[in-house]
């Protein structure tokens, strides 16, 4: 059977398309085989870069886990250039050579050095030693209290700003008229009154860094001890200049001292010598403020109580019914009160302080919880007053009297 020319002619033109396109979908997919090579080996590549960069890790490590350790050593004295003297950490003074890696500018006498086990070249320098229990006692974090926040001592408050507040914020008003600043202040009254308040306010409402001390963590139990916190704390307070440290119950540390001979006793006096020196020795202090509280400064050491250590002593007494009537104001803002007289409260709440005015609130809205009411009335005051007043009168040992105490 014979075809028609033109029908021969479409059938080789139709086998030609279809080789044709067998070539192009083979091209096609060895091109897509290559792409994905490709980036397989660009993914390979890159984990053996990152395995590379690892490896470079871990035998930098390893090669740090082979080194011996060095010595440690104290520098007495620089000779040269590239010489010093040092008293090593295993007792005898030495004549080293220092490393091509230190900087001669960093070899002074006191500075702590890394020495080679084998030569006792010096391979670096340490940095200063610092008290890790000095450190933990800056706060980094602002308290949340501020002047606005305390009631009832107003005169107290303008004579804290005087002279921890003000020399901070403006030192030319001082330099104008041409005297020194005042370096510190006393805050002694009976507890609960506010004094640990107006120091977290200052710290709110200033700048500076706050440093915060009680005064049984400076007394430690072996010899010199004490003395060395009390140095490094003012140190970390230079440093971080300008800086407030409050001293809270300083008595623990700054009591009269006497005649006795017990090795307590006389530790306590080496840091309490120590603070002396600290707050009015030889060197500046600068811009350096102290806060100190007490509750009995009838027993401290009149040497601290001299100005200079404390310029202004301040005493912060039990507030009077305007002062209780404005700490109640401050601690009710909150509270959702219904037909309660304020000054009422004030007046039955004799003899009360911020403290206790603060637990009166709290147990008169915890009076309002148990009867499922979502207000307070007077009725509750009454009750928590008459509750807190139990309270500290059954809590009362034998002991003398406040009002002798703070006159």
């Amino acid at each position: 059977m014979s075809y028609p020319d033109d029908y021969s002619t479409d059938i080789e033109k139709n086998k030609m398309d279809l080789k044709e396109f067998k070539e192009k979908t083979q091209i096609a997919e060895l091109e897509s085989k290559v792409l994905r090579l490709e980036l397989k080996n660009k993914d390979i590549n890159r984990e053996n870069v990152q395995i590379k960069k690892e490896n470079e890790i871990l035998k930098r490590e390893l090669d740090k886990l082979r080194i011996p350790p060095l010595i440690l050593g104290t520098i007495l004295d620089k000779v040269n250039e590239r010489k010093a003297v040092v008293k090593s950490s295993t007792g005898p003074n030495f004549l080293v050579n220092l490393s091509q890696f230190v900087d001669p500018e960093d070899i002074v006498p006191g500075a702590r050095v890394c020495l080679n086990q084998q030569t006792l070249a010096i391979v670096e320098v340490l940095p200063k030693e610092k008290d890790y229990r000095a450190m933990a006692m800056e706060i980094e974090e602002k308290p949340d209290i501020s002047f606005e926040d305390i009631g009832g001592l107003n005169n107290q408050i303008r004579d804290i700003k005087e002279v921890v507040e003000l020399p901070l914020k403006n030192p030319e008003l001082f330099e104008k008229v041409g005297i020194v600043p005042p370096k510190g202040v006393l805050l002694y009254g009976p507890p609960g009154t506010g004094k640990t308040l107006l120091a977290k306010a200052v710290a709110y409402e200033t700048n500076a860094s706050f440093v915060r001390v009680v005064g049984s963590e400076l007394v430690k139990k072996f010899i010199g001890e004490g003395a060395k916190l009390v140095r490094d704390v003012f140190k970390l307070a230079k440093e971080k200049s300008p800086c407030i440290i409050f001293i809270d119950e300083i008595d623990a540390v700054a009591s009269k001292r006497t005649e006795s001979l017990t090795g307590g006793d006389r530790e306590v006096q080496r840091t309490l010598m120590q603070l002396l020196a600290e707050m009015d020795g030889f060197d500046s202090r600068g811009d350096v403020k102290i806060i100190a509280a007490t509750n009995r400064p009838d027993i401290l050491d009149p040497a601290i109580l001299r100005p200079g250590r404390f310029d202004r002593i301040i005493e912060i007494s039990m507030p009077d019914e305007d002062g209780r009537l404005e700490i109640l104001k401050i601690h009710t803002e909150k509270m959702n009160l219904k037909s309660v007289d304020l000054r009422e409260v004030a007046k039955i709440a004799e003899n009360m302080v911020g403290a206790d005015l603060k637990a009166v609130c709290t147990e008169a809205g915890m009076f309002a919880i148990r009867e499922e009411r979502e207000f307070i009335k007077m009725d509750d005051f009454r009750e928590a007053i008459s509750k807190i007043t139990g309270k500290k009168e059954k809590c009362s040992y034998d002991m003398p009297q406040l009002t002798v105490m703070y006159g």
